[in-house]
């Protein structure tokens, strides 16, 4: 049985990742952020005789060391994720994402762990130069957050440099699905024409996104654990389309049979210089390493994921009336 650590288990993707590691036989030390609520974000509904559950902190390396003991492989999806509340508290994101990831990557080193999965972002690539966007396009730190997770890559990948630690650098596309954070534009969406809203406020529509539906990141997560020719790569895991927040909105809209107007509110617009136009990724470097291939289209996609912030039970978790930073 493979023993998995599994950091930002309490998270969107985390917790998705979590089942499935269940579903195929391991046992998962899932990280939850602490909290004296003993609140464990999306793992309050998992239970399962292979799942442990811990609550810490990724910025402290003695308890990094700690969880890291007894692991085969690692993988790091803890970070502070959300692009506006990054102009608001930068030195946040240096902490959780550079300095957490130097933990991880220094437990794992220390305790001998046979693979570590880092999770990035297309973030890191900005408004792209050219597309479809492949791994070796330059990065482009357009906020503090996708500084910090180049910086966090690049921690990651000094270590397979200097000390052969096994990592491998998981880059997904703009990923989707239930449980998504309402900060996202999609579950924003959702979850007001599901409540009634006539008009939704929202930022910039004219750029274009490589959506992908979560189980798919999560089985392109779990290919990639089992590639060993994927160690010391960057890899990442997209569609291979693009599509506008425009055309993503309105086919939102038909497939929920409403006639929503969409209201520009310059609350929700980035800076000028801060604004990734657009994200389109090139997965023929998954596809050569590991024959991974997306299975969700995005109207099956969204499909499942209106399904689920349609039902009240879910919903009733969301303040849908309020901006998410």
């Amino acid at each position: 049985m493979n023993r998995i650590l599994l950091t930002g288990a309490d998270g969107f993707i985390g917790s998705h990742l979590t089942e499935m590691l269940l579903k195929q036989g391991c046992y998962v030390k899932a990280l939850s952020y602490y909290n004296s609520f003993n609140y464990w974000g999306w793992l309050d509904n998992i239970s399962h005789p292979n799942l442990d559950i811990i609550t810490g902190d990724v910025r402290d390396p003695h308890f990094c060391k700690y969880i890291a003991k007894d692991i085969d492989m690692t993988f790091h999806l803890a970070a502070l994720i959300a692009i506006p509340y990054s102009y608001i508290a930068p030195d946040s994101y240096v902490d959780t994402n550079v300095k957490g990831t130097l933990n991880i990557c220094q437990a794992a080193k220390e305790n001998g762990v046979k693979r570590i999965l880092i999770t990035s972002t297309s973030e890191v690539y900005g408004t792209a130069k050219y597309v479809p966007i492949d791994e070796n396009h330059p990065k482009q730190p357009q906020s503090p957050y996708s500084a910090s997770k180049i910086g966090a890559d690049a921690m990651a990948m000094s270590f397979y440099n200097a000390f052969e630690l096994p990592v491998t650098i998981v880059r997904p596309f703009n990923t989707y699905g239930p449980r998504q954070s309402a900060r996202a534009i999609i579950p924003t969406i959702i979850t007001q024409i599901a409540n009634g809203v006539k008009e939704i406020k929202l930022g910039d529509l004219t750029p274009t996104r490589d959506f992908n539906y979560v189980k798919d990141i999560c089985k392109g997560f779990i290919e990639l654990s089992k590639c060993d020719a994927a160690i010391g790569q960057e890899v990442n895991i997209c569609s291979n389309y693009e599509i506008s927040m425009r055309d993503t909105l309105e086919l939102i809209a038909r497939l929920m049979d409403s006639d929503v107007k969409f209201i520009e509110d310059e609350q929700r617009l980035r800076p000028k210089n801060s604004e990734v136009f657009r994200l389109w990724g090139d997965n023929t470097k998954m596809k050569t390493l590991t024959g991974f291939l997306p299975s969700y289209s995005l109207e099956a996609g969204l499909q499942e994921t209106i399904e689920w912030f349609t039902n009240a039970a879910n919903r009733v978790k969301y303040k849908s009336d309020i901006y998410n930073v």
